[in-house]
């Protein structure tokens, strides 16, 4: 799948979570847009270097810990994005672990 095409994947994911899930909101589809935008740099420029940093505790862990990064790149998605957020991490994890397997099943589809 092509970035451009993940975006707009997550901007999708991102509003129908939000319909969902009470302790996750957004203000709007383009604060969603934006939200996914600003998490796709993360995720290019930021997360490979807590993965490498993080990696004996991820093996440790047999790759859960994985899921705490995504956590973790998505809470500070809502820290920069305003109308992006979470009532607490453990919804962050559950955001990125759902995020995280439509992406893997959109990428394999």
């Amino acid at each position: 799948m092509k970035w451009w095409q993940r975006i707009l994947a997550n901007t999708i994911i991102f509003l129908a979570l939000a319909g969902f899930l009470g302790g996750f909101y957004i203000d709007s589809w383009a604060t969603a847009l934006v939200a996914a935008v600003v998490f796709g740099i993360l995720n290019v420029i930021v997360k490979p270097i807590l993965v490498i940093l993080s990696f004996p505790i991820t093996m440790m862990t047999l790759g859960l810990f994985y899921f705490v990064i995504n956590g973790l790149m998505l809470w500070l998605t809502a820290a920069l994005v305003s109308g992006f957020g979470f009532s607490s991490f453990i919804m962050a994890l559950v955001v990125a672990f759902i995020v995280s397997a439509l992406n893997a099943f959109f990428n394999n589809a």
